[in-house]
């Protein structure tokens, strides 16, 4: 999960120059050895660049290798997500979860193709004007796109800095974070300097008790089973399957009580993803 966060400009930082090379050392040897191979790192277009952004907020890398050459066989350029009907493009999003950021895509192709003639912008500050691009994904876009450096944080990039840099500290906040990683970017390399700073995360992950509960802003996820968020993907499945439902056939297939299914389909219907069709409601 990325966080939207922007150092001051002046901010003095306390790694020292022998510190960051010996930090540098220690990221790039161990990428050196256990590069993950990944498909938004292959054949790299700034369209694959941002799918893959969009898929990896708040889902699990695993997920995302199921569904992002699927989602790219069928929609395989800006032009084709764009030119394609909400619910084929919410049909092949099924198992990432968080439909909103299928159609915060497809918006974002769309405008692509209609203001910027099919080019994704380079810059994060035209980056954050799409829908669903906050500063730390239009951070991650430009610097894997467009191999430009930029600062952004995302959380293995936290996870390697808590560990490193804030051993002993408990409530470390990404404005303390954020000068350690702008002086220790690697200005001419800084795609694989971030590659490598995220594989180094992801290995301390599986290795050691998660650093980032030391972070000011860690949240444990609230469960999955039971939660609006599972009732929610279930509407959308189920108004896939059968086109358009009563929210009283709806509240009866998941076994959802009616006051609560309606708070659920109203806000579904507010965000864009389904619409109602007389007595009923269906896919945009």
């Amino acid at each position: 999960m990325k966080v939207l966060v922007r150092a001051p400009a002046a901010q003095e930082t306390t790694v020292k120059k022998r510190e960051a090379e010996g930090f540098a050392g220690t990221i790039l040897d161990h990428y050196a050895g256990h590069k993950r191979k990944l498909p938004w790192r292959e054949d790299i277009t700034p369209y694959r660049i941002l799918v893959s952004e969009f898929m990896l907020q708040q889902t699990q890398v695993e997920r995302v290798l199921v569904k992002f050459p699927l989602f790219l066989q069928r929609f395989p350029d800006f032009s084709a997500l764009a030119g394609a009907a909400l619910k084929d493009v919410l049909a092949s999003w099924q198992g990432l979860g968080y439909n909103r950021r299928a159609v915060n895509l497809w918006k974002t192709a769309m405008s692509v193709v209609k203001e910027h003639r099919g080019q994704l912008p380079a810059g994060a500050d035209e980056l954050v004007r799409f829908p669903g691009i906050g500063f730390s994904t239009a951070g991650a876009i430009v610097a894997f796109a467009f191999d430009k450096p930029v600062v952004f944080i995302e959380t293995n990039i936290r996870r390697v800095f808590i560990h490193f840099f804030f051993q002993d500290r408990t409530g470390v906040k990404d404005r303390e974070i954020l000068p350690l990683v702008e002086a220790t970017l690697d200005r001419e390399n800084p795609r694989q300097w971030y590659y490598a700073l995220m594989d180094y995360g992801a290995m301390l992950g599986r290795s050691l008790p998660n650093p980032n509960r030391r972070s000011a802003h860690y949240a444990r996820q609230a469960p999955f089973e039971g939660s609006d968020r599972q009732v929610r993907g279930g509407v959308i499945r189920a108004l896939l399957g059968k086109g358009t439902l009563t929210k009283k056939t709806i509240s009866s297939t998941l076994g959802v009580e009616a006051g609560r299914m309606a708070r659920i389909l109203s806000g579904l219907e507010k965000e864009g993803l389904i619409a109602r069709n007389g007595n009923g409601y269906q896919l945009p």
